[in-house]
């Protein structure tokens, strides 16, 4: 080979490398730079947030992900009055419409099924671009899909799909376990570990979320709170997803279909649209857009395991076959291993706080 063939394998060293850039990861690289830690953020989307993804069509923000926190999650709160943000309450008022397995569709049910939780301002995503926003340039990748992580001599080497490598000291895997026994780990993590991570399930991965915008709130104006519940779907539960004030207007549920049943996207938005327009009239009919992010085809989020439904909130925790693994220098975070408010976005800001205890 000359020497103009030769070509060289980029290589750069860091003290901590955190693999994720949703809530948990980047709330872990905001407390390192204040802290002045060594550190690297690395992001295989093209966007920071992870399952926080808002969309937005005019001055309406819509969450696709995750949209709704409670009282009595005090990270949450404490963050969103740190950044100087705003919560709201969601919207409530008036009846509540259900849907049983024949299409027939009762009115003036009860009270909205979601009274008493809190949207944030301008979407999700407003926090995880201020948190995004505190963490330098030099230090976050975005399009950067670890592949393997290799435990050294001199730490742990993190391979790159690109074909860099980055040298850490110790690792954060701020990600879904199930998502990290995608990576290959050499030596091979212990039985025992690799089943444990393989047992968690992702919240949220296996649902679909589809959104609809309007022009105007015609739910509220029939008295209705925008909330339903269905048997019959595709959406099983239904929610206003409005802004605070003003408009576009919005309607969202989670598409109760199965996965598999849910790869037509076109016939999917026909049913949807069919459903709103059974529940809510005809005014439902025609959106000024549609929105449909199906989590259980996004790889960074899903695994073929995740496509079977939950019926029920898993009972999260870090599992201790997965502590101390690689003499302590392989760490987990994300909202699957917090104990106390595991599957929430709350329980992502715990998982973060308790492995930032740990280094």
């Amino acid at each position: 080979m000359s020497l103009g063939q030769i070509s060289y394998k980029k290589v750069s060293s860091v003290q901590t490398l955190i693999v994720g850039g949703g809530l948990s990861g980047l709330a872990i690289s905001e407390a390192l730079e204040t802290q002045g830690h060594d550190y690297m953020l690395v992001e295989a989307r093209n966007r920071f947030g992870g399952r926080i993804k808002t969309e937005y069509h005019g001055l309406g923000y819509f969450d696709m992900g995750p949209a709704w926190f409670w009282p009595g999650q005090p990270r949450i709160s404490s963050l969103i009055d740190r950044f100087g943000l705003e919560k709201f309450d969601q919207f409530s008022e008036g009846s509540l419409i259900f849907e049983d397995s024949t299409g027939q569709v009762e009115r003036e049910r009860g009270i909205s099924s979601m009274e008493g939780a809190w949207r944030l301002k301008g979407g999700l995503a407003e926090l995880t671009k201020t948190l995004s926003d505190l963490v330098p340039k030099t230090k976050k990748r975005l399009n950067a899909k670890v592949i393997a992580l290799v435990k050294t001599d001199k730490g742990i080497t993190v391979s790159l799909g690109n074909g860099e490598e980055i040298v850490a000291e110790q690792v954060i895997l701020a990600l879904p376990p199930r998502v990290a026994t995608q990576i290959n780990f050499l030596p091979t993590l212990p039985l025992m570990a690799s089943h444990s991570m393989n047992n968690v399930s992702t919240w949220m991965a296996g649902q679909a979320k589809a959104l609809a915008v309007y022009d105007k709130p015609f739910w509220c104006e029939a008295g209705l709170s925008g909330n339903a519940m269905s048997r019959f779907g595709p959406m099983v539960e239904i929610h206003d997803a409005s802004p605070e004030t003003g408009g576009p207007y919005a309607l969202f549920g989670f598409v109760g279909v199965p996965p598999q049943g849910r790869s037509d996207k076109q016939l999917l938005e026909h049913n949807v649209l069919s459903q709103l327009s059974r529940l809510f009239g005809t005014e439902a009919k025609d959106p000024l857009k549609i929105y449909i992010k199906d989590w259980a085809f996004d790889s960074y989020t899903s695994t073929d395991a995740d496509k079977k439904p939950l019926y029920s909130h898993p009972k999260y925790g870090m599992p201790p076959e997965i502590i101390g693994l690689w003499d302590k220098k392989l760490h987990f975070a994300g909202t699957e291993v917090a104990t106390q408010f595991g599957g929430y976005i709350e329980g992502a800001l715990e998982a973060a706080k308790s492995t930032l205890d740990m280094l």
